[in-house]
């Protein structure tokens, strides 16, 4: 007995869908967030720098100051005491009382080790300072500074200490400048209140501006999708106001051209099915009549039952060519449109294509005059099928829409890397308004023929395959002229599309002959 392990077939992982993020207050409430997120981002860093500079900028003035006013004081000691310890005292005791902003700064003498021996505040008797900018001052005998809370008065202060020396260069103590901090942080404070207020304020301002920016986004957004809506449940032809001249503006027009193309697209389709329903009604009603006719014993007189036998033919013929361009269209609208490409002379399918009307056209009293170069050659690449299609369409239309001319042109020419093939009737033409649609799908215009509306669109989706062109030239009352240009088989050699082309036929074709 034979054991085969069986491999696990793992189903196939199916991408998932990308997450939909979820959008509390929608547009508008996103705009906010993430607008005034920046611009508080960007305030708060406005107001730390203004912050930090103006902090800065008091306290080093403050610091300038106190150190300006010691080292003054002690240049003038250095300068004039001769070192005696009673001079020095002296002096002291007249500069303190000379000071001109006790109520503002505090000054003290200090003696050589460091302690206090008279202020402007009145301690005397060798307290010690609070701070160590005496001691440091002293010990390394240069200024030193310090800026912070006074232990003994819990005050936020600055002190600067600069050591003495006699006109001989002895130390004899030291000179200190002390200032509150009070003051300068109260100004300081100020200036930040006053940046938060201008901050807040501008964030008011912004809002504000926000708000109504954004709400003469949103309310259009809102508008056209409210539009959107009714075009989807049915309500096409709808338009919107455009308001401004903007994207915005030029939304509003898409929408407005939408609206009016699906508008156009739905009466159009409506029209085809009408108009499909009743030419396939026409012919089934010949066939069916007749077929009961014929079966109900109508069948004893030839005559009547060949006419009936080629009416069917006839009808049948006509519901065969309606289900093949029905087909035709299927094919293009799903993109399975193929070309049976080959190297061909296009003259002798449009010379066919002449030859099947030129006696049809003799029985309703229409003339059909031919003419071609009999000296050139009209190559191309393409499918010989579907341009012959497209040469019976164009004639078809031709003898239907220009009957009252009763006569119809077809030239062939070359036209230097390109063959032209020129349709014209002398009937009533096709007013100008209607010129720019008559190839679209559906569209029948204002035209009373019979037809689906379609088989010009499917004649110039395969001119359009083959490289060429279609153009449709009309005047009411003076006829319609149809030019197909396609691209010869020697120019798109010349472009490096390859190609033989075959020697030209011994027998010529002539529209008064059979070829």
């Amino acid at each position: 007995m034979n054991y085969h392990k069986q491999k696990k077939i793992q189903p196939e992982a199916v991408p998932s869908a990308p997450k939909v993020q979820h959008s509390p207050g929608g547009l508008r409430g996103r705009w906010m967030m993430n607008y005034l997120s920046f611009v508080l981002v960007i305030l708060a860093a406005v107001v730390i720098l203004v912050s930090v500079g103006v902090s800065g900028y008091y306290y080093s003035n403050v610091r300038e100051s106190l150190v300006g006013r010691s080292e003054n004081a002690a240049s003038f000691f250095h300068k004039y005491l001769t070192g005696t310890y009673n001079q020095f005292y002296s002096a002291a005791e007249q500069y303190i009382a000379d000071f001109e902003i006790p109520d503002k700064l505090e000054l003290q003498f200090l003696d050589r080790t460091g302690r206090v021996m008279m202020s402007t505040s009145g301690l005397t008797g060798g307290g010690t300072p609070s701070t160590e900018d005496a001691g440091q001052a002293i010990s390394e005998q240069k200024t030193a500074v310090f800026s912070g809370r006074d232990p003994l008065s819990d005050e936020r202060v600055m002190s600067v200490t600069t050591p003495l020396f006699s006109g001989r260069g002895e130390l004899i103590g030291g000179v200190r400048v002390i200032s509150s901090l009070s003051i300068a942080e109260k100004q300081i404070w100020i200036i930040i209140g006053i940046a938060i207020l201008v901050s807040l304020v501008f964030l008011f301002m912004v809002v504000a501006s926000s708000s109504y920016f954004i709400k003469s986004i949103v309310d259009p957004v809102l508008k056209i999708n409210t539009i959107a809506k009714e075009i989807a449940d049915g309500r096409y032809g709808v338009r919107l106001q455009k308001t401004y001249d903007d994207e915005i503006g030029e939304l509003c027009d898409t929408i407005n051209y939408m609206s009016d193309e699906i508008s156009r697209a739905e009466r159009m389709k409506n029209d085809f099915i009408s108009s499909v329903s009743h030419e396939l009604r026409t012919p089934l009603t010949a066939i069916g009549g007749w077929s009961e006719t014929l079966l109900a014993g109508g069948g004893e007189d030839p005559e009547e039952v060949m006419q009936g036998l080629n009416i069917i033919q006839k009808e049948a013929g006509r519901l065969t060519r309606m289900v093949e361009e029905l087909l035709d269209f299927a094919r293009i609208e799903s993109g399975r449109m193929k070309l049976e490409v080959e190297l061909f002379d296009v003259s002798i399918e449009l010379y066919e294509a002449v030859y099947m009307y030129e006696n049809l056209l003799k029985k309703t009293g229409m003339q059909l005059s031919y003419d071609e170069d009999d000296e050139q050659t009209y190559y191309i690449n393409g499918d010989r099928h579907r341009m012959k299609q497209v040469f019976l369409n164009i004639l078809d239309n031709a003898a239907k829409y220009g009957a009252d001319g009763k006569k119809i042109d077809i030239t062939l020419r070359r036209e230097g890397g390109k063959i032209a093939v020129t349709v014209r009737d002398y009937g009533a033409g096709i007013p100008e308004a209607e010129l720019p649609f008559v190839k679209e799908k559906f569209y029948k215009g204002s035209s009373k023929q019979r037809g689906s509306g379609i088989g010009l669109a499917v004649t110039d989706e395969i001119v359009r395959l083959h490289g060429g062109t279609l153009e449709i030239d009309s005047a009411l009352g003076a006829g319609t002229t149809v030019t197909i240009l396609l691209p010869s088989a020697e120019a798109e050699n010349e472009l490096g599309i390859t190609g033989t082309i075959p020697p030209i036929p011994d027998t010529p074709y002539s529209p008064e002959g059979e070829p």
